[in-house]
């Protein structure tokens, strides 16, 4: 493993520190290579010092390292010269320039290919990875505006209807998950996902009934209880109470009724509350001025509303709906839809950390430096280096925490390599130590902005490698899946592919 690691590093070295073929460094670029390389020594430094090595073990590391050492240079010599060569070969003669000039400019307004020129003189690695993310980035940010208009003009057209009824009021949708956040380990294919709180109609409430932290499966329940209305100051057009006059209340708004209408017994019922907003959205429909654009598919779905729009080209976009019930004033939510595979109980509701993550990214996006790359290093290590072991939510988890830790101008163009090593790192000792903790648990170094029950600061932090601790099988085939996925990085950092 040790040798594996200075291998890396040698070859982290390499790319960090030569010029790219055909380009000359200035002096500000000179500096910023020589404390790169000081950088990196200092971590050789502190790795091999953490070992302790015979005479025999250096002979064998140094041999099986600089082995594969030079075919890596000459394979990445060879691999950067032929792209020079290829970038020569795309630059138009002098005499054809004036010609091209007008439509190519228009061309890379359009098409926003000034991205390229941005990474002009940056490792070639990270021009290539920048080149894979930056269309998809690009894409999910024109899709995200249409699904907030989408999902907020749909939910104008329910709040006018359902104004004088008594059922679960509507507010408005936040934009939850990975599309939101700014990455996404499905690309161009990403779901678009919206949490919709609900609020108790007028003469109701909602009192939470929650299970354990980290409980699984979750044990939460959404309870519905009717308040008086007698008083004049709560009533509604001489509306009768619905706790002291149930009878008469139900016979005027036999249509109205949240406790027979979306609760089993006394609880909300997350399956009936994601019929009856189906049926609106396929009622409401006609209304809309997208249906001229889209056509639209409401999808087989238990607990929530999942929605596909078609456009006249054939292009789909998937769309989520998702109900949440906000505990407290925090940034936690009560979500219809749950994870298990195992069944829920549709009176169980699932806690959700998504609104708080989504603002902690839009936090971090805040106050980071222009060009900044940790969404890009996410992104590829959740879409590239996948594995049935490692979820997308495990990457999300390290990139976090190390956000919380390392400086936001070391996620700069410079550094994306160096970056990427740090999460694999960071991801194997929690490996190593079985345990990875959940972010919003026990977490003293939270940003103001985010909003959280008392009891999660004081909370014992909550493991998510917990089935690794009691499964030894599992650790050890997570072990095995992590070194695969290291040598794929450091393939893709050498070859590209």
């Amino acid at each position: 493993m040790a040798a594996k690691r200075v291998l890396a590093l040698l070859v982290l070295t390499i790319f960090q520190l030569l010029p790219m073929v055909g380009d000359e460094l200035d002096d500000g670029k000179h500096e910023r290579v020589q404390q790169r390389g000081e950088h990196l020594m200092a971590r050789m430094t502190r790795l091999l010092q953490g070992h302790e090595w015979s005479s025999l073990d250096w002979g064998a590391l140094v041999f099986a390292a600089l082995q594969q050492w030079l075919c890596w240079v000459i394979a990445d010599l060879f691999f950067g010269l032929c792209w020079w060569l290829w970038k020569r070969s795309q630059q138009p003669d002098s005499s054809d320039k004036e010609e091209s000039s007008s439509s190519s400019s228009t061309e890379l307004e359009e098409e926003g290919s000034g991205e390229d020129s941005d990474y002009e003189g940056h490792p070639l690695m990270t021009r290539i990875f920048a080149k894979r993310i930056w269309s998809s980035v690009q894409s999910m940010a024109y899709r995200r505006q249409v699904v907030e208009e989408l999902v907020g003009d749909l939910l104008a057209v329910f709040q006018e209807r359902l104004s004088t009824s008594f059922f679960p009021v509507l507010q408005p949708a936040i934009g939850v998950g990975s599309a939101f956040e700014g990455w996404s380990p499905c690309g161009h294919d990403a779901v678009y996902r919206l949490l919709v709180p609900l609020k108790p109609p007028h003469g109701h409430a909602f009192h939470l009934e929650l299970g354990t932290a980290g409980q699984m499966p979750a044990k939460n329940c959404v309870r519905v209880e009717l308040e008086c209305t007698c008083t004049r100051d709560q009533r509604v057009e001489d509306m009768p109470c619905f706790l002291h006059h149930p009878e008469e209340a139900l016979q005027r708004n036999q249509d109205s009724s949240l406790l027979s209408t979306f609760c089993t017994g006394s609880y909300l019922d997350a399956q009936k509350i994601a019929r009856w907003f189906q049926n609106l959205v396929i009622s409401a429909w006609g209304e809309m001025t997208q249906s001229h654009h889209y056509s639209m598919e409401v999808l087989p779905s238990s607990r929530s509303c999942k929605l596909q729009l078609t456009n006249a080209s054939g292009k789909s976009l998937l769309v989520e709906v998702v109900f949440g019930v906000q505990r407290g004033d925090s940034d936690i939510f009560l979500s219809s839809q749950t994870t298990e595979d195992t069944f829920t109980p549709s009176t169980t509701w699932a806690e959700t950390y998504d609104v708080a993550e989504v603002k902690f990214f839009r936090h971090m996006a805040r106050k980071a430096p222009r060009h900044t790359l940790y969404l890009n290093c996410l992104q590829l290590c959740a879409s590239i280096l996948v594995s049935a072991g490692f979820s997308s939510y495990t990457w999300k988890t390290v990139v976090m925490h190390l956000l919380n830790t390392l400086p936001l101008s070391s996620w700069n163009r410079w550094d994306f390599m160096i970056r990427l090593q740090d999460i694999m790192w960071y991801l194997h000792g929690c490996l190593e130590e079985k345990r990875l903790d959940h972010f919003f648990f026990g977490n003293e170094n939270m940003p103001e902005d985010i909003i959280l029950p008392a009891a999660f600061r004081a909370a014992e932090p909550i493991n998510l490698f917990q089935c690794l601790v009691q499964d030894p099988a599992a650790h050890a085939k997570a072990l095995r899946e992590f070194e695969e996925l290291q040598d794929r990085l450091t393939r893709l950092q050498v070859f590209g592919v």
